[in-house]
């Protein structure tokens, strides 16, 4: 007869169940999605007193510029994440207007790309490592082809940017993106409160 209880025995087979179970729950766990593999930091002067920010010009926006088949898949994308939820086709909602010529962070491929890639205060969230690179980069140009002349005299009924037109290079020709008129202190003016 044996002196262990059937309790004792079953630790061994317990432990050998356990490890085992540990070693194949993270060979089921899906790939990250693909980061971008030059990361840049794109300043937009929303520093106060700043008149003109400095910018990077990312390479990786190269192939999007004159790129129709870009600005069209970026359309269906920007309807298949239900990004009109919030911007509402880009005439702007509960989230900014894309179709004005007023862009708090910048309106360069490069800059609607780094939106939304790290998201913004108060409401955008980040999209970067949850939604492929390429389609940031395409949802990008068809948000900055909403703005072009040619894309709003298309606009033939009451859904705005539904015929995008490719966004031209001399678009993004400035690299640089001044603070809109009244937004920033230029620190030479005295601003007295109430009395």
């Amino acid at each position: 007869m044996s002196s262990r209880s059937p309790t004792e025995s079953s630790i061994p087979t317990l432990l050998v169940l356990l490890a085992v179970s540990g070693c194949t729950s993270h060979a089921q766990s899906p790939p990250p999605a693909a980061q971008p593999t030059q990361q840049g930091v794109i300043d937009t002067a929303l520093t106060p007193g700043v008149g003109h920010s400095l910018t990077t010009v990312d390479p990786r926006a190269a192939p999007y510029y004159e790129n129709a088949e870009a600005v069209t898949t970026g359309k269906r994308l920007f309807g298949q994440y239900n990004c009109s939820g919030c911007h509402s086709n880009g005439g702007g909602g509960m989230g900014p207007s894309l179709m004005d010529d007023e862009w708090i962070y910048g309106g360069r491929l490069e800059q609607i790309h780094q939106t939304l890639v790290e998201g913004r205060p108060n409401g955008m969230p980040a999209w970067g490592g949850k939604i492929p690179d390429p389609q940031l980069w395409q949802i990008s140009a068809y948000v900055r082809s909403m703005s072009l002349p040619a894309t709003l005299a298309a606009q033939n009924g009451a859904t705005p940017s539904q015929s995008p037109a490719p966004v031209p290079r001399e678009a993004d020709g400035d690299n640089g993106w001044s603070a809109l008129p009244g937004t920033t202190n230029d620190y030479t003016s005295t601003i007295e409160g109430p009395k």
